[in-house]
């Protein structure tokens, strides 16, 4: 009977023990997570760049423009138009021209859009006036009407 009680006794201390460590674990778990991780909030500012440009028909920059009407022109014909591209962004930039969505085609052989921008930088909230020309080559054929985006691409200035 000895044996038999040291043994039930040997099972009751050890569940207890069991009992008690498992209970230390759920007493202190705020404490040991705490140990495991810890959280640290840091603060940012920063400034987000935007790059944008708005054209206008005058250099008070009033009145945006929408879409030129370049009126009837013979072949071998120029005509200009002149308009002030505003920098509406936060950082300097120089422009690029470039056009889009011809239509006819074939009219992009044969019309030519220039501009006098020289390629200097605009500051934020910087105007610069910017004369278009578009001239019709003496040998177009085939294009009567036509129509044409104008795109203006603005880019940072490396610092």
């Amino acid at each position: 009977m000895s044996s038999d009680s040291d043994s039930k006794a040997r099972r009751v201390f050890a569940i207890l023990g069991v009992a008690l460590a498992v209970g230390l674990v759920i007493t202190n778990v705020n404490s040991i997570y705490g140990l495991l991780s810890t959280v640290l909030p840091i603060g940012t500012t920063g400034r987000v760049v935007t790059i944008d440009v708005d054209v206008y028909w005058e250099s008070a920059c009033v009145n945006k423009v929408s879409s030129i009407n370049w009126g009837e022109l013979d072949p071998g014909e120029s005509e200009t138009v002149t308009v002030y591209v505003k920098n509406t962004g936060n950082v300097p930039m120089t422009l690029e021209l470039s056009t889009d969505e011809w239509s006819p085609l074939a009219a992009e052989m044969y019309i030519d859009l220039q501009w006098d921008y020289s390629g200097g930088q605009i500051q934020p909230d910087g105007v610069v006036q910017v004369t278009f020309t578009l001239t019709v080559s003496g040998i177009i054929d085939g294009v009567t009407d036509f129509s044409f985006d104008i795109v203006i691409t603005g880019t940072e200035v490396a610092s």
